[in-house]
């Protein structure tokens, strides 16, 4: 039995170096691009405190509507509903017309009225209740929260809207409007 188990080991290490000096580089038939331009390019710049807008928290109702429909859908072509006034289902850039992209903040958060509400993240159910109305939160938290929450959650999955410019000052505005609103509960 021994002589057979050597025989073997010892035709299987022939086979490997065989198979080892014959084999081809093929190193050269595939492209093979510098990871490290990939991985800068892909690189988030690093975390970025805001400071919220004089005026930016409203209580107007086409606001709000803004960041409720920014919260509810992910982009514009697929999009329920017509968009509020002052925003468009599409942007331009770089001359061509693109879906606006969305929050679709209701993937991970709960909030009133929220269909399909994730539960990845915070519920924000009666957030202005719970947070803003005992002041355990302020509009500027909510702001911050929003536009880079990396600042005080290094590991959040939460995107980041200001900093990567997937939104601008006046959107976040609305967003927050739209988390610390009275809302009402089906």
């Amino acid at each position: 039995m021994n002589k057979l188990v050597f025989r073997i080991g010892c035709i299987t290490a022939f086979l490997s170096t065989t198979v080892l000096l014959n084999a081809a580089d093929l190193t050269k038939s595939y492209e093979m691009p510098d990871a490290s331009k990939i991985i800068k390019k892909d690189s988030l710049v690093p975390a970025k405190s805001f400071a919220m807008p004089k005026e930016c928290i409203s209580t107007d109702k086409n606001i709000i509507a803004i960041g409720k429909y920014i919260f509810n859908n992910l982009n514009g072509k697929n999009a329920k509903d017509k968009a509020p006034k002052g925003l468009s289902k599409f942007v331009t850039i770089d001359g061509k017309q693109k879906a606006k992209q969305y929050g679709n903040c209701v993937a991970c958060h709960n909030i009133e009225g929220a269909v399909g509400g994730g539960n990845i993240g915070p519920d924000l159910t009666n957030y202005k209740k719970i947070f803003m109305d005992t002041k355990t939160r302020d509009n500027q938290f909510v702001y911050q929260k929003i536009a880079d929450p990396r600042v005080d959650n290094p590991k959040t999955n939460m995107t980041i809207n200001l900093t990567t410019k997937l939104f601008d000052e006046k959107e976040i505005c609305a967003l927050t409007s739209y988390v610390i609103s009275e809302k009402k509960s089906k």
